[in-house]
């Protein structure tokens, strides 16, 4: 059961835009016939996707789960058009958590771009994980424990996760050693695998972080606020590369005392793996991971 397109488009602008009469002008509706086709999709749908408040819309909790599969197979259908109307053969879609993509993809993009001018690249990101049944996306960049069954998964980074902080910090504070650490402002990512307990019970099991000074849910967030001289951070010397390198961050101890793991992988159903030009970008992935690190790149895992 497939409902009107334009019931859809209609219900996705309405939540976009969260308001009947903005969505109706960018339609080019009126209001009333834009009302009509949102109570035609809920009739078909037998839920309420929608509440009207003197706040204004606000989309129901089984709106907001209607609108993530339907935002997704919108965008699919918008970018399989453009592409056609463009005469694009070789497109990829990629699609990565925000602080890999900002962090570490965006500032090596460009290599891929040069070595394969025939492919059309589309890039996004977002902390959800891509729906590959709506077909919008080629190969989604996750980061967390690699549990996607029917999916093909390939690390990307042997990460170092180490102390890190401003020179300038370490200028006002010192550091010797990890008990000097408890009484330290902390900063931590909470999406990270790796976090100031975890990194305690290995190298100081005896002692406890006191508290927490600052949390942000992106890790690129964690490592602005250290680059501000604002604390310590638990982060990937990955991610912080260009920090380091800058002397905008440095390790707080010279043996680093880091924790190993690998947090990022490249993703795809088996239908995807075989085109090539998943093919290209997970190749051009593994060499570019490699020179980061400057070992041989991580054996693919068991998709």
């Amino acid at each position: 059961m497939i409902p009107p397109l334009t019931s859809l488009m209609a219900f996705e602008a309405i939540a976009r835009r969260k308001s009947f009469n903005l969505a109706a002008a960018e339609l080019h509706l009126t209001p009333s016939a834009i009302s009509h086709q949102v109570a035609r999709l809920e009739k078909l749908l037998g839920l309420r996707l929608f509440e009207r408040s003197t706040r204004g819309v606000e989309l129901t909790p089984a709106g907001q789960t209607y609108l993530k599969r339907v935002a997704g197979a919108l965008g699919a259908i918008n970018s399989a058009t453009e592409d056609l109307r463009h005469g694009v053969e070789n497109s990829l879609y990629i699609h990565s958590s925000p602080s890999f993509a900002s962090l570490w993809l965006m500032p090596r993009i460009g290599r891929f771009a040069q070595r394969h001018p025939e492919i059309s690249l589309g890039l996004s990101a977002s902390p959800e994980e891509s729906d590959f049944e709506i077909g919008q996306v080629d190969i989604d960049i996750r980061c967390g424990l690699p549990h996607w069954p029917d999916l093909d998964i390939e690390p990307i980074l042997a990460e170092r996760i180490v102390p890190m902080a401003s020179p300038a910090f370490l200028n006002r504070q010192r550091i010797d050693g990890p008990a000097d650490l408890v009484q330290a402002p902390l900063i931590q990512s909470r999406v990270s695998l790796v976090q100031w307990p975890d990194w305690f019970a290995k190298y100081a099991p005896e002692l406890r972080p006191e508290r927490i000074a600052m949390r942000f849910d992106r890790a690129m967030m964690s490592i602005d606020a250290a680059v501000q001289g604002l604390g310590i951070v638990l982060e990937s010397t990955a991610l912080s590369a260009d920090h380091l390198q800058a002397g905008r961050l440095q390790t707080v101890f010279p043996t680093g005392l880091s924790v190993e793991i690998t947090q990022h992988f490249a993703v795809c159903p088996a239908r995807n793996a075989s085109r090539p030009e998943v093919i290209s970008f997970l190749q051009w992935l593994r060499e570019e991971s490699s020179q980061a690190l400057g070992q041989p790149s991580v054996a693919p895992a068991p998709g």
